[in-house]
Parts: C-alpha cells; structure tokens; sequence
C-alpha cells in the first residue's frame, strides 16, 4: 500500500516519521513524507501559550491529511489531546514507549541537587516547573522555546545553568553527550508527562490505512498511556495542563500510578496508587477522582 506520513520538519519530528516509515517498509508499504511548517515552528520568540499552545502542531499536521496529502501523521504522544476529531482521523496505533523520565542537563553543574541557590534552569513546560519548585524553590525558572537542537545550544551559550528536556527525545536523536553533564531525573522528583516517550500514529479514518498501521501497535504501551490519558480526561486538564501523571505496569502485572498536579491555592499534590492489572480499563479514572477535590 502506497502511504504518505505528515510531519513536521524538525529534527526529532523528522527521526520519528522515519522510524514509522522504516517499519512500514518493513511491512511491505510504499511510504513518502511530507513535511509540514507550522505556526509553531514559525513563531518562537513567544511562549506557547501566548500563540495557542501545542494543540497548533497537532492541528496543522491534521489540515494535511485532510486536504489529501497524507494519510498518517505522527505525533509525540504526550501533546496529542485526549479528546480529538474522532469523525475524520483515528489513533490507530501507540508503538512501544522510549524512556518516560525527564533529563537534567548543564554544563557547569553534575546534577539538579548541585546547582547553586538562584541558578537559572530553562523549560518550556508548567508541569517541570512546579515540580522544580518543589524540589528546589530557589532554582530561578525561565522559558525555553525551540527544538532540541536550540535549546541544547542556548545552554552551551550560557543562557541557562540547566535545561530539563524528555529523555525519549535526546535519546532518539543520540545526544546524550552533547552535553558536559546528564543526569536522568527520578519519577519521584519529577513525574512525566501524559504519554511521555510514546508515539502516536494518527490516521485518516480508512479502514485499510488502519489495519496497515495496527501492526505497529504495543498493547503494554498502549495500557500505560491509556491510564495516563483518562486521568487527564477525567480531571478535564488537556494535555499541556500543569499535571504530570505515569503509570508502569511492574513486573507482578500490578500496575503503579504516579500523578501530580497544582491545587486552587497553587500547591502541589502528589500521589500514587498501585492497581491489579485487571482493572487497568477504569484504573485512570479512579485515580483521577482522588484529585478532584484539589480542582
């Protein structure tokens, strides 16, 4: 079959079109890319939040699709939404998951604990800053725009004592020794994202694009994330809302649930929940109704 993958074009987007599209090849598909600027890649001297968050990512690549000039498009799963135009596209597989932890990176400073009071550390997300602040609420936290590439440069720049990035990406792109010093943070200090690690291979809603991209699905992975994805839905959070949540299936089959999020009064609430693996259907869910009452 004949398959063409949207993407955009950055390094990390690239690498992970190419990983779907290699094991596609694999099976027998014919697979093109096409690359996709969007209003993100474009206008990086404004947070996020200001231009209409990572949802513009997401939303762009799927205009391609629908005008016809891809069928797939691949997506970090941590920014994919957990409510999404189900008429017209599908997310049809959920490979298996790279590291889901977070990475502590400087060139000055071994780790997160060593860094002295007032030391400036760049990130982009919400849920590493209140999290940060909670492990160390000297640490001075600014915004950092771009992709991996910029942000690791603006840190060799000496903009930043530190950047915290997602491991999965530094990983995928081979630059773990880019930097001077790399520590991998702890879930316990610094729970993942929703999804975190994780592609998501969305499809236009064709019953053959479906089952040729099923293969590529991991049911393990797409456990966990579901978890993680219910969570945020029934806290109603949206996937860039100040919320880290991870759940990991252990080698007993039970499954742990790490969550933490900000309560009205902007403290953080941390929790976890151990779960058989058996109810890992409505595990997300209930988890997430011991929060509520923080919202």
């Amino acid at each position: 079959m004949k398959l063409t993958i949207a993407t955009r074009g950055s390094k990390l987007a690239l690498w992970q079109a190419e990983w779907v599209k290699k094991r596609l090849e694999n099976l027998g598909h014919e697979v093109d890319l096409k690359i996709v600027t969007t209003t993100g890649d474009k206008i990086l001297d404004k947070p996020l939040a200001e231009i209409g968050g990572k949802g513009l990512f997401i939303k762009e690549v799927e205009e391609a699709l629908l005008r016809g000039e891809a069928q797939i498009a691949v997506h970090s799963l941590k920014d994919f939404p957990t409510q999404y135009e189900t008429e017209h596209f599908e997310l049809a597989a959920i490979p298996k998951r790279e590291a889901v932890e977070d990475v502590f990176l400087s060139e000055t400073f071994e780790t997160l604990a060593e860094l002295p009071h007032n030391a400036v550390v760049g990130t982009s997300s919400i849920r590493r800053a209140m999290q940060l602040k909670a492990f160390r609420d000297d640490l001075v936290i600014t915004d950092l725009r771009g992709n991996v590439d910029t942000r690791i440069n603006k840190l060799k720049r000496g903009e930043y004592d530190a950047i915290i990035l997602a491991y999965a990406g530094i990983k995928r792109l081979g630059l773990m020794k880019e930097v001077k010093y790399f520590e991998v943070l702890d879930t316990d200090i610094m729970i993942p994202a929703m999804g975190q690690g994780a592609l998501g291979i969305e499809t236009i809603k064709d019953k053959a694009v479906i089952e040729a991209i099923k293969p590529l699905n991991d049911l393990w992975t797409r456990v966990e994330v579901t978890i993680e994805r219910d969570f945020v839905d029934e806290l109603n959070l949206g996937c860039h809302a100040p919320v880290g949540v991870n759940a990991k299936i252990m080698v007993d089959d039970s499954i742990k649930i790490k969550a933490a999020l900000l309560d009205k009064n902007e403290k953080l609430i941390k929790k976890e929940l151990v779960v058989p693996f058996d109810e890992w259907q409505t595990a997300g869910r209930t988890f997430a109704n011991e929060f509520k009452e923080y919202l």
